[in-house]
């Protein structure tokens, strides 16, 4: 059995994405997400350019060693580019693997580990009120968890509120310049959970994204103020970059920390995992080198009882939303399950064998991944250059988004 052929599909319907197509001499063929959000043409650069012409003649079945052989012989590791396009290949053989036995992945992975998986969506709002009403809604299709992001008094722009419609921060164009005050944030964040709790209770998880705004003092600050409204976790507070920071916010807050959503390999999470400074790890399986890497950094992670809790967004596909909810299904340490959903045009050029109801979703059955994609259709959506947005300070000082 031979991989005969090996292509990158480009397309648009309501954002960008990166697909790759992998085909085999027996004419099954596996999908993989290559898709990073502002820099997609850099993904399938590498992926056509160096990757795919590799591929061919290659055995499909030899996923580990085509993993292995990708990362290792390209002798430059690790990054996002390189691990999103290894994460691709190693999705779409995956799906052939699937396929060729007649089972769902996560069958192939050791199987089911629970019966659906929790899912959580993002309620945004200009202020507390907007913020309350999209709450509700959420409440009311079904979720158990949900996340809550909301706009700053006296701030233009805030991470995670939408314009209308579906949160979508890439925009078309030069990238958006947005302002920030950590001190009006900080004096406002326990007013939302504060309102949140006395208008819904405790029976709904509650999650928020503090997206690398802070210091390491000033997030230990933030998790300690916000004990009370005990959020099922505090995402991203503070840039990972240096992992001992996390040892300070450890010593002033039992708020549980998520991190991880920028990560590309299991050497970015180490020291967070191995010294218990965060709770649940947000490696995606498009961005962390597939279902392979993912498996090593869950089964590590494991070992001292953090959890899974990936990334998923608009911005990955419906292919690595598929594959993620077969690796949830499995993993004996899942956490939770990032659901934003998609545009009407994403799910008609991508078909989608997964399910939710009342706050679960579950992969489905099909074979392989249970995701596919309309080619024709998607040829219709030509790529749209567009940008995440960078944020400044008051100042004009450069931030972190």
């Amino acid at each position: 059995m031979k991989i005969t052929h090996a292509e990158v599909i480009l397309t648009c319907p309501g954002r960008n994405f990166v697909t790759l197509k992998i085909t085999t001499d027996q004419g099954v063929h596996g999908l993989g997400d290559a898709t990073l959000n502002g820099r997609e043409l850099s993904v399938a650069s590498y992926l056509k350019d160096h990757v795919c012409p590799l591929l061919i003649g290659r055995d499909p079945r030899r996923i580990e060693d085509t993993w292995q052989y990708l990362y290792k012989g390209a002798y430059w590791r690790r990054g996002p580019v390189t691990m999103s396009a290894i994460g691709a290949v190693d999705m779409a053989l995956w799906d052939i693997a699937g396929k060729m036995a007649n089972m769902p992945l996560y069958q192939l992975l050791g199987g089911a580990s629970r019966e659906h998986v929790m899912v959580y969506s993002h309620a945004t709002g200009r202020d507390i009120p907007e913020t309350l009403d999209a709450f509700a809604k959420y409440q009311a299709k079904g979720f158990k968890a949900i996340r809550a992001q909301c706009g700053v008094p006296g701030m233009k722009s805030v991470y995670g509120v939408s314009k209308g419609g579906a949160y979508e921060p890439a925009t078309k164009g030069w990238p958006e310049e947005q302002s920030w005050s950590t001190e009006k944030y900080l004096d406002f964040a326990p007013k939302l959970f504060e309102a949140i709790r006395d208008k819904f209770g405790f029976d709904t998880h509650l999650l928020h994204d503090v997206h690398h705004r802070l210091t390491p003092i000033e997030a230990a600050r933030l998790g300690k103020s916000i004990e009370d409204y005990r959020l099922f976790w505090m995402e991203d507070p503070t840039p990972a970059e240096n992992q001992e920071a996390f040892r300070l916010i450890r010593q002033h807050t039992v708020t549980p920390i998520a991190v991880g959503e920028v990560f590309n390999s299991i050497w970015d999470c180490k020291q967070l995992i191995e010294e218990q400074l965060i709770d649940y790890i947000r490696t995606t399986i498009t961005h962390a080198g597939g279902i392979s890497h993912m498996r090593r950094i869950a089964d590590f992670a494991a070992m001292y009882q953090v959890r899974t809790g990936s990334h998923g967004p608009s911005d990955l596909s419906p292919v690595c939303m598929g594959a993620a909810l077969h690796f949830d299904l499995w993993a004996p340490n899942f956490g939770m399950q990032e659901y934003m959903g998609y545009h009407a045009e994403t799910m008609d050029v991508f078909q989608c064998a997964w399910s939710f109801h009342d706050g679960f979703m579950h992969p489905g059955d099909a074979p392989g991944l249970g995701v596919e994609i309309d080619e024709k259709l998607a040829a219709k959506y030509p790529y749209e250059p567009a940008y995440l947005p960078v944020a400044r300070l008051e100042d004009g000082t450069l931030w972190n988004w």
